[in-house]
C-alpha cells in the first residue's frame, strides 16, 4: 500500500488500519478460520508471518477498537502450527464454534445476574444511607421497602 519508495500517506495508513481491523475481527469466527485453513492460507509462510505481524493488536491502544475481543485469543492460537493443522477439520471448527456460543450464553447470563445484583445492592444501599443520614435512627418507610425487595 505504500508509495513506491516512500512512506504511507495518512489516507493509506487509515485504510490499512481499517482493513486490518476488519480482518482481525474475522478471526473470531472459527468457521472463517476453517475456510482459510481448507484453502491453504494457514500453510503459506507469508500469511503466517502476517498473522505474527498482527499481534500488535493486543496492545491496549489498538485493542480498544475491537468489537470482538475473542479474535485476539484465536490470533494467539494461530501462532501455533498444531492449531493451524487442526482447524482444517470442519468438526474441530464446529466444536470450537459451539463452545464459543456456550461461553457467550454463560457470560451473558452471568453478567446480567451480576448487574441485577449490583443494581439491587445499590437500591438497598440508598435505603441504608437515608436511614443513617436521618440522624435519630428513626425508620423512614423507604428503608424497609428497599430492603424487602
Amino acid at each position: 500500500m505504500a508509495n513506491k519508495g516512500g512512506p504511507e500517506t495518512e489516507d493509506q495508513q487509515r485504510l490499512r488500519f481499517q482493513i486490518e481491523l476488519e480482518f482481525i475481527q474475522c478471526l473470531a469466527n472459527p468457521n472463517y478460520l476453517n475456510f482459510l485453513a481448507q484453502r491453504g492460507y494457514l500453510k503459506d509462510e507469508a500469511f503466517v508471518n502476517y498473522l505474527k505481524y498482527l499481534l500488535y493488536w493486543k496492545e491496549p491502544q489498538y485493542a480498544k477498537y475491537l468489537k470482538y475481543p475473542m479474535c485476539l485469543y484465536f490470533l494467539d492460537l494461530l501462532q501455533y502450527e498444531h492449531f493451524r493443522r487442526e482447524i482444517v477439520n470442519s468438526q474441530c471448527a464446529k466444536f470450537i464454534d459451539d463452545q464459543q456460543v456456550l461461553l457467550w450464553q454463560h457470560y451473558t447470563r452471568k453478567r446480567t445476574k451480576l448487574l441485577n445484583e449490583a443494581a439491587q445492592n445499590n437500591i438497598s444501599g440508598v435505603g441504608r444511607d437515608s436511614l443513617q443520614n436521618n440522624g435519630n435512627g428513626a425508620n423512614n418507610g423507604t428503608t424497609i421497602k428497599s430492603e424487602s425487595q
